[in-house]
């Protein structure tokens, strides 16, 4: 159908305490004291994706490096990156 988009999951996964500790502006803490409404992981449900295209774990297991380098294949097997260049 012409005009409809396709919905993609991606899903960078991490434990609330890892997603806190990373926090730089502070929102958790300020969702914590009651300041933010709604907020996602503490007062408001956070839904994990069934079955996402690409799942990350962010949890400190694997390294930046490694997690973009997931992220690279994922869009080259997608079409939407081109193949690395062998030299």
């Amino acid at each position: 159908m012409a005009g409809t988009r396709c919905r993609r999951h991606r899903h960078l996964d991490a434990p609330l305490e890892v997603v806190e500790a990373r926090d730089r502006k502070g929102l958790y803490a300020k969702a914590r004291r009651g300041e933010l409404a709604n907020f996602t992981g503490i007062d408001s449900r956070y839904e994990t994706p069934v079955s996402p295209e690409l799942h990350l774990d962010a949890s400190g297991t694997q390294t930046p490096d490694e997690l973009a380098d997931q992220v690279i294949e994922h869009l080259r097997l997608a079409g939407k990156l081109a193949p690395a260049v062998e030299g």
